[in-house]
């Protein structure tokens, strides 16, 4: 539940906030990266947060409109790969898990979803896909869901291009993303088997290494004075580093994707451990030893994460 459109004021903002219950969350239209995106849990911090949010997405964006959504509690982020080419064959590759965030941005993501039963990746799924039909959509995309501890699910947004994350999925399909979106790209037919739906096989987990300080998430440019990257069975490594680089402070933190597979979550998680305590990047700070501790908790381990996991680990 929430707008059909942007809102106008933040007169509008509260009538409808009190019409479908609060908490709610304003967003901006133009947003991403959890930036322009306030919560509010009553009338007056409504107020407040319609100010905030509408200034942030202003400066980041040049874009201030605002929509405001129904907050969904504890919910999972769930996102589902579609394909769909020229011919009006739209298909989707399966889910990603990607609950594991920290202010808004994901830090670790998985396929499949420990969370779906078979009957429930249907239903997401064929939304998935009809999503993208009605939009007359001819790309590589993702259709990303919150899903509710009830088992139920709200559509979330589309993002209109490949994602950082969608090596999770090529690994347990067998299906190269890229590849078919460039083919979509050129007016061709995408090749993923018709009259079959994709499954997928096994369990792969990304792990986004960032140029930052595992506990303070302060930011740590520099020069990469030593570089030791993990291999082996299921081990990929996605980076564009190497020892001698300098890490500049004028973008995004992320370095690399360490992709690690199994046969199963279990394997996965085993092969993880072994793949983070191989990496050496020296002169710089990163992500790996909060990568390391994050696959001890128990609750992660276990597959009851949350889009709160981060704040319950980090507390």
């Amino acid at each position: 539940p929430g707008s059909d459109g942007p809102l106008q004021s933040s007169d509008d903002a509260l009538l409808l906030a009190k019409e479908i219950g609060f908490p709610v969350i304003l967003k901006a239209s133009a947003g991403g990266g959890g930036r322009g995106m306030r919560l509010a849990w009553d009338a007056d911090e409504l107020q407040h947060a319609y100010a905030t949010a509408w200034n942030e997405a202003e400066r980041a964006f040049g874009d201030p409109t605002l929509y405001l959504e129904k907050y969904v509690e504890n919910p999972r982020h769930i996102e589902f790969q579609v394909l769909a080419d020229s011919t009006g064959r739209v298909v989707h590759l399966g889910e990603r898990e990607c609950s594991i965030q920290r202010r808004h941005q994901k830090i670790i993501e998985e396929a499949p979803s420990v969370a779906l039963s078979t009957e429930l990746r249907a239903e997401m799924g064929k939304a998935a896909v009809a999503a993208a039909r009605a939009a007359k959509y001819e790309n590589a995309g993702t259709v990303e869901f919150l899903l509710a501890e009830d088992g139920s699910f709200s559509f979330m947004e589309m993002n209109t291009r490949v994602q950082v994350e969608h090596p999770v999925t090529e690994i347990v399909t067998g299906v190269d993303i890229v590849k078919e979106q460039l083919l979509i790209a050129a007016g061709e037919e995408m090749t993923v088997p018709k009259r079959k739906q994709v499954r997928p096989e096994g369990h792969a987990i990304e792990f986004r290494i960032n140029a930052e300080d595992p506990e303070t998430f302060a930011p740590s440019p520099g020069r990469i004075t030593k570089l030791v990257l993990p291999g082996g069975p299921g081990v990929r490594v996605d980076t564009h580093i190497d020892s001698g680089y300098t890490v500049p402070p004028y973008y995004d933190s992320l370095i690399a994707k360490l992709l690690v597979s199994g046969r199963d979550r279990d394997e996965a998680i085993v092969r993880s451990r072994r793949a983070l305590s191989m990496i050496k990047i020296e002169g710089i700070e990163t992500s790996v030893a909060l990568h390391l501790r994050i696959l001890e908790s128990e609750e992660f381990v276990a597959g009851r994460i949350d889009t709160h996991f981060m704040e319950r680990f980090l507390a």
